[in-house]
């Protein structure tokens, strides 16, 4: 089965979200045990960003269905506030490293 260029890019944008999320995740949790610096609401952001990322991602899911477009699109739009906030959160997690200067 050959996939379609949107399709590919799409699977590697899951690969790149799947690769971060598991980063951002070991950060936090290093985090809340005090082994890396992190902003003191990084619990309460974490919980308000998912809540954000899938209302975002609902309504441009919607948006681009009602326009007919294919699965592959649909699916792009929904998670396109997803990949944005994993690369967000990864660069900005990565400046708590504690070995090294802020």
């Amino acid at each position: 089965m050959m996939l379609t260029p949107a399709a590919m890019q799409l699977a590697n944008t899951y690969t790149r979200m799947l690769v971060e999320s598991q980063m951002i995740i070991t950060m936090r949790m290093m985090g809340m045990v005090g082994a890396w610096r992190v902003s003191p609401t990084e619990n309460k952001r974490m919980v308000q960003e998912k809540m954000s990322a899938f209302m975002k991602g609902a309504a441009a899911a919607g948006a681009v269905a009602m326009r007919g477009a294919d699965a592959v699109a649909i699916v792009t739009a929904a998670t396109a506030p997803y990949s944005r906030a994993t690369r967000a959160n990864t660069r900005r997690l990565r400046g708590g490293h504690p070995l090294l200067p802020k």
